[in-house]
């Protein structure tokens, strides 16, 4: 139980089914007596929650900065700690937008070969030796027969040795 509403909730809980009173189902629970007693004085929202909710479904991009601009035009007064207090009450959060939008592979599929030696793939195997130096293996495959044409393996692949 972390929340004061809920262990506000679990001494009444107690109390009601147990029959004790509340100075022991708050020594059993180990919750203070004052916490249980507490009643807020916190004023009532409802109309800064409406105009809020108001703004935020006419302009949904808006945040919370920008909803406490559009409600100063309004005449609601409200300190910005309060006003993002409120925003995540009502979880009227705005998503992130999403990044850069870019082209997912090709246009048009591609062709599937109809006999060997008509198109290639080329793919690079990395590792390592014990003695940690990296070696690279050049691997071409054959796309309509499935067969490796040949493994070059080096510890210096050049481009022009690629190519080649």
């Amino acid at each position: 139980m972390v929340a004061p509403d809920v262990k506000r909730d679990a001494v009444a809980h107690v109390v009601a089914v147990h029959g004790v009173s509340q100075r022991r189902a708050c020594e059993v629970l180990a919750v203070d007596r004052s916490g249980v007693r507490y009643r807020s004085i916190r004023p009532n929202d409802a109309a800064e929650r409406a105009a809020m909710k108001a703004v935020a479904a006419e302009r949904r991009r808006f945040g919370y900065r920008r909803i406490h601009i559009m409600l100063e035009r309004q005449g609601i007064v409200m300190n910005l700690k309060k006003l993002r207090r409120l925003y995540r009450e009502e979880k009227l959060q705005v998503r992130k937008r999403g990044g850069r939008k870019r082209a997912l592979g090709t246009r048009r599929p591609m062709v599937q070969p109809s006999a060997a030696n008509q198109r290639w793939s080329l793919d690079f195997i990395s590792d390592a030796f014990t003695d940690g130096r990296r070696f690279r293996v050049l691997a071409v495959v054959d796309d309509f027969t499935r067969e490796c044409l040949t493994l070059i393996a080096d510890t210096c692949l050049s481009g022009s040795r690629v190519a080649r």
